[in-house]
């Protein structure tokens, strides 16, 4: 038996333009998510969870600052280990040695060779759930298939134009992959691939070495969606909480997900922990004027006015008099006395002047840049307008 059962590569190449301006510098797999986690460490907790060692995590360049200052040495997720650890590998690397016509799978060949494992599993940081990996590798062993792809049946509302799409026989046979723009849609519920693949790592490295000589994709998540078809491929159903977030609608609807209770329970509080960075800070004070309900608050924030139906992150001052419904609002906002913000995404570090209003609508949030001071009203379906200092 092998020393490291199974290995994990995480991909966070994706770029959503539909996510700006909140993507404009980070990655999607950080984006602040239920006050106090980020969307990464949904599946990292997965792959912790499911007693993996080692993690190959690839992200675009220029986007890691950010990870860093999240993951730092990987601690809460017990990365920070002699035998337990994590890599970063910039994806425009894989690309310039594939445009110099080398062996551009080379880091991560390398990795899985090194790692010794039995099983690699793949995931990417857009789908927000929390899954039991070893569920998934126990079907994986019983099929005995060179892949076990993981997919939930969703709204197609709820699917981006690029993701994949399954058609699957009574018995979960994979009978067709597309992306869902090509897909003709017959039911009002969709078979979601959640691009999370477990398949034998001396198939992948096979794979991948014969891959580069083929001129196959460098992204290693296209890479394995091509190959859903052409080799025995099992099928895992994810029943539990699930959000695609691909947009900032999306965003939106799974950041408000998490004041149903039976959502936040499913994701959060299963029988599985979901671990994020730990800030040691005073709890959030609610002063006599202040009115809450059905919200969500981290640590460290100060709140004076009347917040219904939104999520606070940490260190966030909400003046009395003030008035926040319906919005998300990420860490260390201040929203002086008078001001209203209602169907809005305030990013960090947001300050909003006394009085100013911000309105948006469910279908179009109003979503403001990090660091911006808003001084006069914004009041659009989804329209930035009005005055704000840089």
């Amino acid at each position: 038996m092998r020393a490291n059962k199974i290995c994990a590569v995480l991909g966070n190449i994706q770029r959503y333009n539909a996510l700006l301006p909140l993507t404009n510098e980070r990655p999607l797999a950080t984006l602040p998510f239920a006050c106090k986690y980020r969307l990464i460490d949904f599946p990292l907790s997965s792959i912790v969870n499911a007693n993996i060692n080692t993690v190959y995590m690839i992200f675009n360049e220029g986007e890691t600052q950010s990870v860093f200052d999240h993951i730092g040495g990987g601690k809460e997720w017990n990365l920070d280990g002699v035998h337990n650890r994590f890599f970063i590998h910039l994806y425009q690397d894989f690309l310039k040695l594939k445009a110099h016509n080398q062996s551009y799978y080379r880091p991560l060949i390398d990795y899985l060779e090194k790692s010794k494992s039995e099983y690699t599993v793949y995931m990417s940081s857009k789908m927000i759930c929390n899954i039991d990996l070893r569920a998934v590798l126990k079907i994986h062993q019983q099929q005995n298939n060179e892949m076990t792809v993981v997919y939930k049946k969703v709204e197609s509302e709820k699917i981006c134009q690029t993701d994949a799409v399954l058609s699957l026989t009574d018995n979960g046979q994979i009978t067709e992959v597309r992306p869902y723009m090509e897909h003709l849609q017959t039911s009002e519920q969709e078979n979601l691939c959640m691009d999370i693949y477990i398949v034998q790592t001396d198939w992948l490295i096979r794979e991948l070495k014969e891959g580069q000589q083929e001129g196959t994709p460098a992204d290693i998540q296209d890479f394995l969606r091509k190959k859903i078809h052409t080799v025995k491929s099992s099928t895992y159903e994810h029943t539990g909480y699930l959000s695609n977030i691909f947009d900032i609608n999306s965003y939106y609807n799974a950041s408000l997900d998490m004041l149903n209770q039976q959502k936040f329970s499913s994701l959060l509080y299963s029988n599985q922990k979901i671990y994020t960075k730990l800030k040691n800070e005073v709890p959030t004070y609610y002063s006599e004027s202040s009115e809450v309900n059905n919200s969500q608050f981290a640590t460290g924030c100060i709140i004076e006015g009347k917040v219904e139906g939104s999520s606070i992150s940490r260190g966030t001052v909400i003046d009395k008099g003030t008035e926040i419904i319906d919005s998300i609002i990420m860490p260390s906002a201040k929203i002086c006395a008078g001001a209203r913000v209602q169907n809005a995404i305030l990013d960090k570090e947001v300050v909003v002047d006394p009085g100013v209003q911000i309105i948006g609508t469910r279908e179009n949030p109003v979503v403001i840049e990090k660091y911006q001071h808003v001084t006069n009203d914004i009041i659009a379906n989804g329209v930035a307008v009005g005055d704000i200092e840089r």
